[in-house]
């Protein structure tokens, strides 16, 4: 299945490309794994990948 979390597209498309990729990727595991709501986990996936990004030096 695609997780595009399209509903999400506002809040998705000001970020760089790779904190997108990566909290997509963190919100599907979240929806997935921890019964998070796609709300909550895209708000989640977005400030994880962030965390994420600002660590590697972007």
């Amino acid at each position: 299945m695609q997780w595009t979390f399209e509903e999400f597209n506002a809040r998705l498309d000001g970020l760089h490309p790779l904190v997108k990729k990566k909290a997509l990727e963190i919100a599907k595991n979240l929806v997935m794994e921890k019964d998070y709501t796609r709300e909550d986990a895209i708000k989640k996936g977005i400030m994880k990948a962030e965390e994420w990004f600002y660590d590697l030096g972007g």
